[in-house]
């Protein structure tokens, strides 16, 4: 599947394309027939986004790069049932390019492509194979049944070593019988006329703002895309396909509920208290569930912190934990499908996308901030909230209480928000990007420290639940092991914190901010 894709010059037939073919190079007929082609991908498109698409054809199933057609590897397999898990596959090179670049994602079906294939050797002058072709008609099967035909191809396949023959037959090809270069990958045209995206959802938005627009304005493009992530991302958390696509929704949620803080003053009073009350409990609604996730994701990196030489046993001790853990799991899904289905949480998501729509035109007596310049606007509330958490940070010694940490670390959130949202788009990239760079160091210390002390709290109210383990006292043994462990870890984590909030807080960074976001 290697090479380049020309479409046929228009008013010709297929037929046609393999005449002329035929007629102006010396050519070899091989293999006709039809076949299945079936592309995958993350739902945020992480293999698009990294060059790579996987497809499975003729029993294989290939990682392949989109631009050159090259295989980086292959395995022999039916179809796969979708969602797909790299870990799902047998041990083989495949599996652990896929594990490198989708992580925790699952692998989803894009679309089927029905091929009806010619295929043609271009030879030489003592009859060997120069270049490869293959004249693709092609189509799927789209919404209703319905039979698409996407427009017919000629692929190009070089052969190592013959290189200036390759160019010699494109430049015919193109110049002579007046084929073209397709501005897209055949994955891609069918992708998009099946009615998707090409490259996915992905989760991070970026809404372009000029420093003189509206605030009320910017604020709805921005919470629009924002909302646009959570309603994409509503079916695949239902449908429980992955744990990212809670994630993603959470994360939009959180960024949506920053900006009606942050940016009060271009919402009406009423309507935002409202809205707030109702985003408040659709991130409560959505929280149990995710940290479970969270748990069971980072069960193995949190076994193999116990159990070291002699005492590999264990590691094997806790599996009762893991039992209890994916049972709670279960059970907080359940919770959350009944949620996210609900009436409130429906009509929550159609009334603010309206909202929204409507925000510019609304009464702007009780909207102070809603005709200022966003970029202004922007600015002051990230001044404001840097030199908050600068307070906030300087007050923390090692033995403050663990909620301080936390509530620095929620601040943190919103200040990242701020700068990704509006400051990367309104203020030099060149003092944002480190600013952002510097603040998720920050911020990693601070999650783990919180992290930890979750953990922590959860393990102590586990002991009931395991108690039923076919070995209890192996498993609440090495439970307190592993607290011991956490409690070490939550320790270090704030032996690291000083330095981290050093270079955050320190007064190059604060003349930055002063100069940079400066009304």
């Amino acid at each position: 599947m290697s090479g380049s894709d020309l479409l046929l010059p228009e008013q010709m037939t297929v037929r046609g394309a393999g005449e002329a073919v035929a007629g102006a190079l010396k050519i070899q007929d091989g293999a006709q027939g039809e076949h299945a082609r079936n592309y995958y991908d993350t739902f945020d498109g992480m293999l698009f986004a990294a060059g790579f698409s996987l497809v499975h054809e003729d029993g294989m199933l290939s990682l392949i790069e989109r631009e050159s057609g090259i295989v980086r590897a292959s395995l022999t397999a039916t179809p796969p049932r979708v969602p797909l898990f790299a870990a799902d596959l047998e041990p083989s090179p495949l599996r652990e390019e896929l594990r490198e670049l989708t992580d925790v994602r699952a692998l989803l079906a894009l679309v089927q492509i029905q091929l009806r294939e010619r295929r043609m050797s271009v030879l030489d002058d003592e009859e060997k194979t120069v270049v490869r072709l293959a004249l693709e008609e092609t189509s799927l099967t789209g919404p209703a049944g319905r039979v698409e035909r996407l427009r017919p191809r000629l692929r190009v396949t070089p052969i190592r070593g013959y290189d200036a023959e390759r160019h010699n037959v494109q430049l015919m090809l193109e110049h002579q019988l007046g084929f073209r270069p397709a501005e897209e990958l055949l994955v891609d045209e069918a992708v998009r006329v099946a009615g998707g995206v090409p490259g996915g959802f992905p989760a991070k938005i970026e809404v372009p703002l000029r420093f003189e627009q509206r605030a009320d304005v910017a604020a709805a493009a921005v919470l629009r895309a924002l909302l646009g992530v959570i309603e994409a991302n509503l079916e695949g958390t239902i449908e429980d396909l992955d744990s990212e696509f809670l994630h993603d929704l959470r994360v939009a949620v959180r960024r949506s509920r920053a900006l009606q803080r942050e940016l009060k003053g271009v919402f009406g009073p009423a309507e935002l208290a409202r809205f707030r009350a109702e985003f408040r409990w659709l991130q409560q609604a959505t929280g149990d569930a995710r940290d479970l996730d969270v748990h069971v994701l980072e069960f193995d990196a949190m076994r193999s912190l116990v159990g070291g030489r002699g005492y590999e046993f264990m590691q094997d001790d806790l599996s009762p934990l893991l039992d209890v853990l994916c049972a709670r799991r279960r059970q907080a899904h359940v919770r959350l499908v009944r949620d996210l289905r609900s009436k409130r949480a429906t009509r929550l998501l159609a009334e603010w996308g309206a909202f929204l729509e409507a925000l510019e035109e609304a009464d702007e007596s009780e909207r102070p901030d809603a005709a200022r310049p966003i970029g202004e606007l922007a600015g002051e509330r990230i001044r404001k909230v840097y030199r908050r958490m600068v307070k906030m940070g300087d007050a923390i010694v090692p033995s403050s209480p663990a909620e301080d940490y936390h509530e620095l670390r929620k601040k943190g959130k919103e200040l990242r928000y701020l700068l990704e949202l509006l400051g990367a788009s309104l203020y030099p990239v060149e003092v944002v990007k480190p600013m952002i760079k510097t603040l998720k160091g920050l911020q990693d210390v601070l999650g783990r420290h919180q992290d930890r002390e979750v953990q922590v709290a959860l393990l102590r109210s586990l002991g009931p639940d395991v108690s039923g383990a076919e070995r209890p006292e192996g498993t609440l043994m090495a439970m307190g092991a592993l607290l011991g462990r956490l409690a070490d870890d939550e320790r270090a984590a704030r032996g690291e914190f000083a330095g981290r909030f050093a270079e955050f807080a320190s007064n190059e960074q604060r003349r930055l901010v002063k100069e940079t976001f400066a009304s």
